[in-house]
C-alpha cells in the first residue's frame, strides 16, 4: 500500500470518565504542553460513567490553547445534526478553528434506544448518516436549508454561526458500504486496534482507495487516523515494547499502509509524556529516513566543526562520566531555557506588530494572556514529580 505522504498527528483519546474528571481535564492540558496534535473524545450518551462529550471538549477548549479538539466518534442517531453542526461550530469559533468532527453512525442500539434515540437497520443508518452530513456542511457553509430527508430535515432554516474553519469530517467506518462513504465524501478515517488490527487495515484502506476514485477523489485526501492502545514494557506484539518497538511499528503502519494520525488511548500521564518525548519524535524521524530512502537506523548527525566539534567533544567526554538519571537535570535546564527564549521571541515579534500598526494592542494583550497561560501550564506539568 502507498504513502501518501502526509505529515504524522499524533494525539490522546482519555475515556471521559465523570469520576475523574479533574484527571481527564489535566491530561487534556498535558497533551497541549506537550505539543500533541488532539484530544480526541468518545461519544456514548447512554454510559452513565461518562461525562458528556461536548460538555467536556468545551471545558478542554478553555483550558488549551493550541491542541485540536475531536468526536470519536459523535453518535449521530442521538445528535440531531443541526444541533451537532451548531456545536462544532460554536466550539470552533471559541477555540479558534481547533475542532474537528468524528462521526458513526450509531452502534449499541439498546442504548441508543433507551436514550430515546429510536433503532434503526444498518441501511436505515448509514442513509442518515448521508444526510446528517448534508445538513452539516451547508450549514457550515451558511447555506439556507433545503433538505427534506427521510430522517432528517433543515428546510427552511437560516444557519449560523459559520465556524472559525473548514471543519473536517472523519467517519469511523468498518463494513463495505461505509468505507464506501468515507472514500467519497470522508475527509478522514478512523478506525481503532481491535476492530481493525493491522492485518485488516491493508485491505479497508485499499477499499477506502477505490472508493475514492470512484468519486473522483485523490486517496491522500483522506486522512487516515488509528486509535492505538498499548504499553511500554519488554514483552512481545503490538505496542507492547520500548518507544523504539513502539516507533519502528507506527513507521510501519505510515509508510507500509498510510495511517498518517496516531491517537493513543491512556488516562496515565507518565505514559502520554513517554509516548510523546520518546515515541513521537523517533517515529517522525523513522518516518522521514523512510520517505528520503535511506535506512531505518537514524542516521548520524553532519560532523561539526570549530567551536561547535569542541564543545560536543568535550560534552561527550563529560557525558561518559554521569549517569543518565544524572544528565537528565541539566537537559531539562536547556529544555527550559529554549522554550523561555522562544516565548521571549514571540513577545518581541507582537510588540513589533503594534508598533508597526500590524495589530493593536487589545489583541496583543490577548497573545500574551495565551503565552502566560501556557507558560504556567508547561511548568506546572514539567517541574511536577513523575
Amino acid at each position: 500500500m502507498p504513502d501518501y505522504g502526509l505529515d504524522l498527528e499524533f494525539g490522546v483519546f482519555p475515556t471521559p470518565d465523570a469520576s475523574r474528571h479533574h484527571d481527564v481535564l489535566e491530561l487534556a492540558q498535558l497533551a497541549d504542553v506537550l505539543g500533541l496534535d488532539h484530544v480526541s473524545i468518545q461519544d456514548h450518551p447512554y454510559q452513565p460513567a461518562h461525562l458528556d462529550t461536548w460538555t467536556l471538549l468545551s471545558a478542554i477548549g478553555a483550558r488549551t490553547v493550541q491542541v485540536r479538539l475531536s468526536t470519536n466518534v459523535a453518535n449521530v442517531p442521538l445528535r440531531p445534526p443541526v444541533a451537532l453542526a451548531k456545536a462544532a461550530a460554536t466550539l470552533d469559533v471559541l477555540t479558534g478553528g481547533r475542532v474537528e468532527l468524528g462521526l458513526g453512525a450509531g452502534a449499541f442500539w439498546d442504548g441508543i434506544e433507551a436514550a430515546g434515540g429510536g433503532r434503526k437497520s444498518p441501511k436505515e443508518s448509514v442513509d442518515a448518516l448521508v444526510e446528517a452530513i448534508t445538513i452539516l456542511r451547508s450549514f457550515w457553509a451558511g447555506e439556507p436549508g433545503r433538505l427534506r430527508g427521510e430522517h432528517y430535515s433543515n428546510h427552511g432554516l437560516r444557519p449560523g454561526p459559520r465556524p472559525a474553519h473548514d471543519i473536517p469530517i472523519w467517519l469511523g467506518a468498518y463494513k463495505p458500504r461505509m468505507v464506501r462513504l468515507t472514500g467519497q465524501l470522508a475527509d478522514g478515517w478512523v478506525p481503532s486496534m481491535g476492530y481493525a488490527d493491522p492485518h485488516a487495515l491493508t485491505d479497508l484502506s485499499a477499499r477506502l482507495d477505490d472508493a475514492a476514485a470512484s468519486a473522483g477523489r485523490a486517496p491522500r485526501d483522506i486522512r487516515r487516523i488509528y486509535n492505538i492502545f498499548g504499553k511500554f514494557g519488554t514483552g512481545s506484539g503490538l505496542l507492547r515494547g520500548t518507544p523504539a518497538n513502539w516507533a519502528e511499528q507506527l513507521t510501519d503502519l505510515a509508510v507500509g499502509i498510510g495511517m498518517s494520525t496516531f491517537i493513543v488511548g491512556t488516562h496515565d500521564p507518565d505514559f502520554l509524556r513517554r509516548f510523546a518525548e520518546e515515541v513521537v519524535p523517533l517515529t517522525r524521524e523513522l518516518v522521514a529516513a523512510e520517505r528520503e530512502g535511506g535506512p531505518r537506523d537514524q542516521a548520524p548527525p553532519a560532523s561539526p566543526s570549530g567551536d561547535d566539534a569542541d564543545r560536543k567533544t568535550v560534552a561527550t567526554q563529560e557525558d561518559s562520566r554521569f549517569t543518565p538519571q544524572q544528565l537528565a537535570v541539566p537537559a531539562h535546564l536547556v529544555e527550559v531555557h529554549d522554550h523561555l527564549r522562544a516565548e521571549l521571541d514571540q513577545v518581541r515579534d507582537i510588540v513589533r506588530q503594534v508598533r508597526e500598526g500590524h495589530t493593536t494592542v487589545g489583541s496583543a494583550r490577548s497573545v500574551i494572556n495565551t503565552m502566560t497561560m501556557r507558560l504556567i501550564l508547561w511548568r506546572h506539568h514539567s517541574l511536577s514529580p513523575s
